[in-house]
């Protein structure tokens, strides 16, 4: 089910992204890619927060991130942001880092429902069916 809709993220490079090279570091992208799910997920009328508050988690458990062009300080850069994978327990967003048009980067991260106790469980219904209607 890799989903159709998708949410661009701009994000602009901060100095503090950038390792001694002038280039994003390439541990920031994790940060990028979260500020983006946080966006698509308030997009699409559900927030973490109010995830959490119904004591539900979605922790990250695999990330992964294919470079294909550096981006530099000061680039507005968009997160073109979509749901690769919706499973009963878990979901899959992947995504495009687009320089001027240009796609520079490509990831996924992989996230699994969990309680407060830290337990695997299925997502919420009202989760699912939000998102499944923008498919």
């Amino acid at each position: 089910m890799h989903s159709k809709i998708f949410v661009d993220v701009p994000v602009r490079v901060k100095y503090a992204d950038t390792d001694n090279f002038g280039i994003v570091y390439y541990g920031n992208y994790a940060i990028f890619f979260e500020k983006a799910r946080t966006e698509y997920l308030r997009k699409r009328g559900f927030t973490y927060k109010e995830l959490e508050n119904k004591g539900y988690h979605l922790p990250v458990v695999e990330f992964h991130v294919k470079y294909y062009k550096p981006a530099r300080y000061d680039d507005l850069l968009f997160i073109k942001t979509s749901i690769k994978s919706l499973k009963s327990r878990g979901i899959v967003f992947h995504y495009e880092v687009l320089k001027e048009g240009e796609k520079i980067a490509e990831g996924f991260t992989y996230h699994i429902c969990v309680n407060n106790e830290n337990k695997p469980v299925t997502l919420p219904h009202s989760f699912v069916k939000i998102l499944k209607n923008f498919e």
